[in-house]
């Protein structure tokens, strides 16, 4: 099931459990996985695509071994809002995957994700090759922390 907003998402998911967020590239995915509560993102691993099977047999393995309740995927938008071809790969991405694994899947606008991401490497005094292998699942867990915070305010507002 994809949902549209963040809030028909937190209706779709379990009360509880994991999330688990992702960086969609065209080399690699980006991997990153919500502690039980929700409230931190944390990076956990880069795919190396291949065929979209087995990219999905491989995220099917991952979500059901950490017991993930859904799936936030970045929408690489546009700077100034739009979408283009990008958006539409990611959302064709989504409804594949959809009819592959059974938990609800949104989107969340990752503009500036990798270069928070690169940042924050760079902070860390992270070498070159070091950050070329982490960037991917270090912008999931951008995209996922976005995510986490969204539905916390949502439920201090209800």
């Amino acid at each position: 099931m994809i949902c549209e907003t963040p809030q028909d998402f937190m209706a779709a998911i379990p009360e509880t459990g994991a999330i688990a967020g992702l960086d969609l590239g065209t080399v690699t995915i980006g991997v990153a996985m919500s502690d039980l509560m929700r409230s931190v993102a944390t990076p956990i691993e880069t795919i190396k695509r291949k065929k979209f099977g087995v990219d999905a047999a491989k995220l099917l393995e991952m979500t059901t071994h950490r017991m993930v309740g859904g799936i936030v995927l970045g929408l690489p938008m546009n700077m100034d809002g739009s979408e283009g071809p990008r958006c539409q790969a990611t959302r064709a991405f989504a409804r594949n995957l959809e009819r592959l694994i059974p938990l609800p899947i949104t989107f969340w606008d990752e503009r500036l994700s990798t270069v928070a991401a690169e940042r924050a490497l760079l902070e860390a005094d992270t070498s070159r090759k070091r950050r070329a292998e982490v960037i991917d699942h270090v912008a999931a867990s951008y995209i996922l922390q976005g995510m986490l915070d969204r539905m916390a305010h949502i439920r201090n507002q209800t």
